[in-house]
């Protein structure tokens, strides 16, 4: 075997795992908001109650050999659960390249580093539905989640990993992003008299803040999800004189805001860099 099938195959492993995962998500993002259990009772059909039998359950193909329907009572299943399935399993595969781009990144550190992120990706996937649904960011995926990126960050750091911030930056970058967004709030509301954005969205930039630190990737997450939300915006008042759009909450443009920086974060700075000494007088 070569180290090209070896790497081949730990890519493999991880989308199988992602796609696990997926699964697990899609329970999370049915049950939390209702707050029911996520690990009892098992998955079962929301109209008939059968349990869904374990040879039904296997991740994004038990969907299609079902043809999209309780085996029961033919009630059809959304297709959000494989697509669900799918889309964490690449965003595994795409981290775990992010993370360890060679063999010889496999190591302790990386490992950690893959997994820590790993908790952060699937936070952003299942508050994005969630938010989209019910309008809510749970505590779960957003402050319950500081603890794990200040911990993880020490842990980082002490394992000698050097893409991540040190645990001081990660307690000034939650602290920071908390309060920056607390205070925007708390201005509009002065002003417009009226609630702006929801105290979810403060606890999810606190949750970024702990694991990128303050600058620059705070300012970049919310300038990629300002542009975002504004596009949307000027689509959405169309869309309302029509009848055909609503309004979407915030959260899910501060996820994607979050997982670009994630992803290419580092090509950012390194442009913005290259871009700022072109300006420099030599």
């Amino acid at each position: 075997m070569t180290l090209d099938d070896l790497y081949l195959g730990m890519q493999v492993t991880a989308g199988v795992l992602g796609a696990l995962f997926g699964s697990f998500l899609n329970v999370c993002i049915v049950r939390m908001p209702e707050d029911r259990s996520v690990a009892w009772p098992g998955s079962a059909c929301p109209h008939c109650g059968n349990s869904v039998r374990p040879y039904d359950n296997v991740p994004i193909f038990a969907w299609f050999w079902l043809g999209g329907k309780c085996r029961d009572c033919k009630t059809p299943f959304s297709a959000l659960y494989p697509t669900i399935e799918a889309l964490f399993c690449v965003l595994t595969v795409l981290l775990f390249r992010r993370v360890m781009p060679d063999v010889a990144d496999f190591d302790q550190a990386h490992v950690v580093a893959f997994l820590w992120y790993g908790w952060l990706l699937f936070a952003m996937v299942g508050l994005t539905f969630i938010d989209l649904r019910h309008k809510i960011i749970p505590d779960a995926f957003s402050i319950y989640s500081v603890p794990i990126g200040v911990g993880g960050a020490a842990l980082l750091t002490f394992l000698g990993y050097t893409g991540a911030p040190d645990w001081q930056q990660s307690v000034i970058g939650a602290t920071f992003g908390g309060l920056f967004l607390v205070s925007l709030m708390a201005i509009y509301r002065l002003v417009r008299k009226r609630e702006g954005m929801g105290l979810g969205d403060a606890k999810l930039l606190a949750l970024f803040g702990s694991y990128f630190g303050t600058y620059p990737a705070l300012v970049f997450i919310l300038t990629v999800s300002g542009l975002l939300g504004a596009v949307f915006g000027l689509v959405a008042s169309v869309g309302k004189r029509s009848g055909m759009l609503t309004a979407l909450p915030f959260g899910p443009f501060l996820a994607i805001g979050a997982v670009c920086w994630l992803f290419f974060g580092d090509t950012v700075v390194i442009r913005w860099a290259a871009w700022t000494l072109d300006f420099v007088p030599s």
